[in-house]
């Protein structure tokens, strides 16, 4: 028996897989995994129900009442999706950071500069070394032991808080630097920190979003 292929427009499959797909929130990647992970499950499922006698339609409905509503479905895999957007997120800090924060310190001149530009260097840098801890707690060391469940929501409001420490740490030692601006420092802490700011934020964005759907 040929089965009609699941994302036809009048596959009930197909259906359920693109209201799925529209659910879910977070890397491109990833949802297209756990939607053709979904999908081929359903296949199997319809072309069983099929060799056993069922007309096609009605295996399709059959295949996806047992699966189960798409909210439910939608919500388990949203946890892990909305992991793996805190994972991107923490790559995104850990990458972007490390380059603005050395050109910064050469920028400050006297007491008044420093005061001025370390509290923004420290957010920064503190963001830094969560993201490492994040990486590490949802990577290798998750297979030993779990991940803690708070991890995603911290590492949304620290990618936040490493966008803004990233563009005013930037602005704090161009004028701390302004009696003796080194030009080509200065370019490289500007480029790298507004590139480092729009990646970042862009990813505390997607990742505070996903969080709102896994709630």
């Amino acid at each position: 028996m040929t089965l009609p292929r699941a994302d036809a427009p009048s596959s009930t499959v197909g259906e359920y897989v693109r209201e799925l797909e529209s659910a879910l929130h977070g890397p491109q990647r990833v949802r297209a995994r756990l939607v053709e992970e979904i999908q081929g499950g359903l296949e199997e499922a319809v072309a069983e129900l099929a060799e056993e006698g069922w007309a096609v339609r009605d295996a399709e409905r059959e295949a996806v009442r047992r699966f189960g509503p798409v909210a439910e479905v939608a919500a388990a895999c949203q946890r892990e999706l909305t992991v793996a957007q805190a994972r991107h997120t923490a790559w995104a800090v850990a990458l972007a950071v490390p380059v603005p924060l050395a050109c910064w310190a050469p920028l400050w001149e006297g007491t008044a500069a420093r005061l001025l530009a370390l509290p923004f260097a420290a957010v920064a840098a503190g963001a830094a070394l969560l993201a490492v801890a994040v990486l590490a707690a949802t990577g290798g060391l998750a297979r030993r032991l779990p991940a803690p469940g708070a991890l995603p929501r911290a590492m949304a409001w620290t990618g936040t808080a490493a966008s803004v420490a990233l563009a005013l740490g930037t602005a704090a030692s161009c004028l701390a630097a302004l009696r003796g601006i080194d030009g080509p420092l200065l370019a490289l802490a500007v480029t790298t920190a507004l590139a480092g700011h729009g990646a970042v934020a862009a990813s505390a964005r997607a990742c505070r979003a996903c969080l709102r759907l896994a709630s």
